[in-house]
């Protein structure tokens, strides 16, 4: 393959749009309201969830070039493009946050990213941190000899992913009063709510501390449609201490769900974001004869 189009995406076979599932949960169900699962994870074997519709915009753009893009040791954004690297015939380069990890084993997703080809460099912190600047991020691409290539922002947040992004909500529209997402950088929940109908309401819940997220949602519908698209909020109570963090009750919930229901939960995402779900709505958060759609992204990993 010399170059990557819309049509060698397409022979990927993406399942778009992907299933919605109803489950039957007397927790939701006592409140009066119904919950659907939007199968996002699957999509694609090894392309899942919000990776699919965030890095096929970018893809399509590579015409045989290096895609080289950011992430931390466990990141699901640099697993997926490696995958798609490798499925499409793609040089990929991940630039890994925290440089004392260069002379460590590799942990399974770093290996995973290894194995489908991705050449992994490793930055310091401070480094990371700058890696949008201008100079910083030509000295990267200098450093990994790369210097024409296509960039992908870390967890493949931008314009062109957002607007990837808008056919969940379209998927959506006419099936769910309230679409909740597990929200990184905030670029699924930026397209997803720029694709609902007027009268529907994405809700985000972050995985990340910080409260930062609400502008950088804001600024992505800003680059992705030159303003706000979409009825949008953030609950920022869920995030069980950080990134990559979980408790013993958020674990005692999976397990409760996946015995429930039969779906393996991912817990660094999806698992937080059912527990908001209940959370809210033993709260009185949604109003009776509510009807949620909860976007499963992802799937446990290894």
């Amino acid at each position: 393959m010399t170059g990557t189009d819309t049509r060698d995406l397409t022979t990927l076979d993406p399942r778009l749009p992907s299933p919605l599932r109803e489950v039957v949960d007397g927790r939701f169900e006592r409140h009066g309201v119904r919950l659907l699962l939007k199968r996002d994870d699957l999509i694609h074997p090894e392309l899942i969830g919000n990776k699919w519709r965030k890095l096929a915009p970018n893809l399509a753009t590579a015409h045989g070039r290096t895609v080289v893009t950011f992430g931390g040791a466990y990141s699901n954004h640099l697993r997926a493009t490696a995958a798609a690297g490798r499925l499409l015939g793609l040089a990929t380069v991940g630039v890994v946050r925290g440089q004392e990890l260069a002379g460590r084993p590799l942990n399974a997703s770093l290996a995973r990213c290894a194995a489908d080809g991705m050449r992994l460099h490793f930055v310091d912190r401070a480094t990371y941190r700058r890696k949008t600047e201008p100079e910083t991020l030509a000295a990267l691409l200098r450093a990994v000899d790369a210097e024409d290539a296509v960039v992908v922002p870390e967890g493949g947040s931008n314009a062109a992913a957002v607007r990837g992004c808008r056919a969940l909500g379209e998927e959506l529209g006419g099936h769910a009063d309230v679409v909740a997402v597990a929200c990184g950088t905030g670029g699924t929940l930026a397209g997803l709510a720029a694709g609902l109908p007027p009268g529907r309401r994405t809700l985000g819940i972050p995985v990340l501390k910080g409260g930062f997220l609400a502008d950088d949602v804001r600024r992505l519908q800003d680059r992705a449609f030159g303003g706000p698209r979409g009825e949008w909020s953030l609950d920022d109570r869920f995030h069980c201490g950080g990134y990559a963090r979980t408790t013993a009750e958020l674990d005692s919930f999976a397990e409760d769900f996946e015995r429930r229901h039969g779906l393996p939960v991912e817990r660094l995402y999806v698992a937080k974001m059912l527990r908001a779900l209940l959370v809210l709505t033993e709260e009185g958060a949604f109003r009776r004869g509510t009807t949620l759609a909860a976007v499963v992204t992802g799937r446990p990993f290894p």
